[in-house]
């Protein structure tokens, strides 16, 4: 965005009648109004109906008048900001920090419009596992489950490990977690694929380069809403004692529920909570949506799904490097979006890798 602000010119003309689209204020609330005159007759949440859908929908819609309102006030105060300076106000730096925010909103707005997939609104499951590459691969995989929480609670999002399984030595074998917010799935369907790592091993004595990979894997999480029948005589159910560090802390029943689906052979686990039933509704929600996956991709051989994009988990079928050495650098392969700064990103800083995987899919791209 340019600064002409301070130079005389007002690029946020009264009215500003180049807002439309997202901005369209009266629009949304004039679609607000008529869901909610939806959501009032009692046959939408009727087990036929569609009351829950119409609710995400109001969310959803209620979420961009949000956003409008708040990108007006900052307009509003970047102008106002703008003209003291004009009469001489030393509030530069205050203009500045104004204008990055409102460069930030501009950019979410952008990134709305990528938004076109047909559940990219729902809130999305998320599983992480390790491959190639033995304990180092272990050890990433725990360090990606790290980054993508850090990612959801920057952006403040919810997140619910559903699933973690520790490795023996360090790291993890696998886990499962969900994140609730905007378009949560829409996000981190770009997320799904290799991610490869390169650095100095902290488990070899000889501290040599070592590479390892780590798969990770979105889906929508669309709940009891998935039209998949699962009968129970397909499913093998375990039970098994939770893992923990020990102590007070250990759990001594066998709460934590292990679920096969026999004609399928998707096997999905649930730890997290203490009681059975719930560790039980929480692998079967999972499986739901690992089922419904399986039949989309099925349904639409011709296109590539996003499990298919996965390709095995190691050498030569990464998206994205993370190269802590020799030299450090984060680069998306598919889309040759990049940052240096490797903390930043591990730190959650994700935003630009995500937007850049959108805008390859939504030009046709294979990011998805």
């Amino acid at each position: 965005m340019s600064q002409e602000c301070s130079t005389g010119t007002k690029p946020y003309a009264a009215g500003r009648p180049w807002l439309g689209g997202s901005f369209d204020t009266v629009g949304l609330k004039a679609e607000i109004a008529q869901l909610d005159e939806r959501l009032s007759d009692p046959a939408v949440w009727s087990p036929s109906g569609d009351g829950e859908a119409l609710s995400r929908r109001r969310a959803s819609v209620f979420g961009g008048l949000e956003r409008s309102a708040a990108f007006a006030r900052a307009v509003d105060e970047v102008e106002t900001l703008a003209e003291w300076i004009r009469e001489g106000e030393d509030v530069i730096d205050d203009f500045r920090e104004h204008l990055d925010r409102l460069e930030g909103q501009l950019d979410e707005f952008d990134l709305q419009r990528l938004f076109a997939g047909e559940h990219d609104s729902e809130n999305a499951i998320v599983t992480i596992n390790p491959g190639a590459g033995g304990t180092d691969a272990q050890d990433w995989a725990e360090m990606l489950l790290g980054m993508y929480i850090r990612w959801a609670k920057g952006r403040g999002f919810d997140i619910e490990l559903l699933d973690r399984q520790p490795a023996e030595e360090a790291g993890i074998k696998g886990a499962t977690f969900e994140v609730r917010g905007d378009h949560a799935y829409g996000r981190l369907r770009v997320e799904s694929g290799v991610h490869r790592l390169v650095r100095i091993s902290p488990f070899d004595a000889q501290h040599r380069r070592h590479t390892s990979f780590a798969s990770v894997a979105a889906f929508p999480d669309l709940d009891n809403r998935i039209e998949i029948e699962v009968e129970e005589n397909d499913l093998r159910i375990d039970t098994f004692r939770a893992s923990g560090k020990g102590g007070q802390h250990v759990n001594v029943t066998d709460s934590a529920v292990r679920i096969t689906h026999l004609p399928t052979g998707l096997v999905v686990s649930c730890q997290n909570e203490r009681s059975q039933h719930r560790n039980r509704d929480s692998a079967m929600k999972v499986l739901r949506a690992r089922l419904y996956d399986r039949a989309v991709r099925e349904r639409k051989a011709q296109e590539e799904a996003q499990k298919e994009s996965l390709g095995d988990n190691t050498w030569g079928n990464q998206i994205r490097s993370y190269v802590f050495q020799p030299y450090r650098m984060v680069k998306d392969h598919r889309t040759n979006h990049q940052m240096g700064d490797v903390d930043r990103v591990m730190n959650g800083d994700l935003d630009g890798f995500i937007k850049a995987g959108l805008n390859l899919a939504a030009k046709g791209g294979t990011a998805v």
